[in-house]
């Protein structure tokens, strides 16, 4: 179903929303991950066990997450129905 057969574009503005909430999370997900102040259940299951060297590289990755999901809810509510 496209946005065009729903009046409004209900959907898009749904996609927006979701986007833009698991962007902020991954955001705050980054930030721990860069501080270091990432709680101890992040870690669960993880094969990295250096105090620092997973840190950083997961850090970046939700960055990256994060500006990419950010910049496709920016692109989708900017977007003509």
């Amino acid at each position: 179903m496209s946005s065009q057969s729903v009046p409004g574009g209900g959907s898009r503005r749904s996609l927006v929303i979701i986007l833009g909430v698991v962007a902020v999370v991954a955001l705050v997900v980054a930030i721990l991950w860069l501080t270091g102040t990432a709680p101890s259940f992040m870690d669960k299951g993880s094969h990295v066990k250096s105090s620092s060297g997973g840190h950083l590289f997961r850090g970046i990755a939700a960055l990256v997450v994060a500006v990419v999901l950010g910049a496709g809810a920016w692109w989708t509510s900017k977007k003509k129905a």
